[in-house]
């Protein structure tokens, strides 16, 4: 047996380092550039290091009433901790009813094991303030959970942040009823996390429930991490319509570490703006470095969606997640109204089921096109699949269109068990297929 000094081996672990360092530095994005480092750190916060924790009930807040709205007290708690300084916002355990909440710099929430934050399920008690909704800078109502404007914001624990949301899908189906035309905005409900105008921010561990329309909304925000959380909302008996598990509105550097999401809607989202004139508009903007991995998708229409509100997304990847019940794997929504530019984006390393695993039509929903003398091309460019092991009714649902161009697609190492074998890409531009294998038969 060879034995080694203090010396040495601390020689050899300074170099197993460097290794491991050495081969995250060689991961790249979709356009040959380097990820950063950043994105390879999935370590949870120590809520020791965030400062002094306030737990509500020692500030008047009643535990374990449902019944009890104690919105001005919680925020209460959330006040004098900003004022002190900063710490943490602590929930135990027991079942808290509040309206929106805003925290301020230096503030966290963390969630005990057996808390839960609920949402009181009456509009009037989520003051409508500027904010952003599907693509657009407007006044809306405010979500349950508000961050604007904060560094090093950040959720935490093994509690749960509840939307309470049946009495406003109800009325929300009421409505379609009634007008097939309502939209989401005229239904007046609110989100369950909003988060904007901020940086290094991190939820971990949380369960996301029942949100009476999209879940977490991120808003033009850098250096988020959404690590080991879980979002559901239903789709039976009543479906919780539009209740999107992640929304990723105009950011940049974003990774979604091992997460479950089963929503009505879509999982995890690109938006950035709608419209002619969208591209033009200073609120609105692109999603650049998103990373999705380790994830697991229950029911969802979307695993990972572009648009429909979306202007320019640029390396985005999904990777290494396993697909229970989702209608589609990537959804690339292409409205006639706006310009959009979908480039690089990596599809790899996914297995399980799906009812479509690539789908890229026209978005027929709600849009209102404009004449427009320079209206760019809209273009999905340096799409790559690969490594896939899948079953599905469809693998390939692509319809061309005057209003978009696709080109430089990459299909490769894909075995499909799929109902419809159909593989049409003669209309891609610049179709790279290698290894690509339907019901036992190799695709050309």
């Amino acid at each position: 047996m060879k034995f080694f000094t203090k010396k040495k081996i601390a020689l050899l672990c300074c170099c197993a380092l460097v290794c491991t360092l050495s081969v995250t530095a060689q991961d790249k994005w979709p356009d040959g550039t380097t990820i950063s480092s950043w994105f390879s750190d999935t370590a949870k916060i120590d809520l020791g290091t965030l400062g002094k924790q306030y737990v509500v009930t020692d500030y008047g807040v009643r535990s374990d009433d449902a019944n009890l709205l104690q919105t001005e007290k919680l925020q209460a708690v959330i006040d004098k901790v900003a004022e002190d300084g900063g710490g943490v916002v602590v929930i135990p355990e027991g079942t808290y009813l509040s309206g929106a909440l805003f925290f301020k710099q230096g503030t966290h929430l963390h969630l005990q094991r057996g808390a839960t934050l609920k949402g009181i399920d009456d509009i009037a008690h989520y003051p409508i303030k500027k904010t952003r909704m599907e693509g657009q800078t407007l006044n809306y109502f405010s979500a349950l959970v508000n961050a604007d404007g904060l560094k090093g914001f950040s959720i935490s624990g093994q509690g749960t942040i509840d939307g309470n949301g049946q009495r406003f899908w109800r009325e929300f189906w009421i409505r379609r009823q009634y007008n097939r035309q309502c939209t989401n905005l005229e239904a007046m409900r609110p989100r369950l996390v909003y988060i904007s105008n901020s940086e290094d921010v991190t939820l971990q561990d949380v369960r996301l429930q029942n949100s009476p329309f999209w879940t977490t909304h991120i808003y033009r925000s850098q250096r988020i991490k959404v690590l080991g959380t879980s979002t559901f909302a239903p789709h039976s008996p009543v479906k919780a319509p539009s209740s999107d598990a992640i929304d990723i509105d105009n950011c940049s550097d974003v990774l979604i570490h091992g997460c479950y999401m089963s929503v009505n809607d879509d999982a995890v989202v690109m938006k950035g703006g709608k419209g002619t004139w969208a591209d033009k508009d200073p609120n609105n903007g692109p999603n650049n470095n998103v990373i999705i991995e380790n994830c697991t998708y229950g029911f969802v229409h979307g695993c990972l969606t572009l648009g429909s509100e979306s202007l320019t997304d640029h390396n985005i990847v999904l990777r290494n997640c396993t697909v229970e019940q989702a209608t589609r794997v990537l959804w690339l929504k292409m409205r006639p109204d706006t310009p959009q530019n979908y480039e690089y984006v990596s599809v790899e390393g996914i297995k399980g089921n799906c009812g479509h695993f690539l789908y890229i039509q026209p978005w027929t929903q709600f849009f209102k096109p404009e004449e427009r003398a320079d209206m760019p091309m809209s273009t999905c460019n340096h799409i790559s699949l690969k490594d896939i092991d899948i079953e599905c009714k469809t693998f390939y649902n692509v319809g061309s269109s005057d209003k978009y161009l696709l080109q430089n697609f990459t299909f490769e190492n894909i075995n499909a068990k799929t109902e419809n074998a159909g593989f049409d890409h003669s209309f891609i531009k610049g179709t790279k297929v290698k290894n690509v294998v339907f019901n036992g038969k190799k695709m050309k």
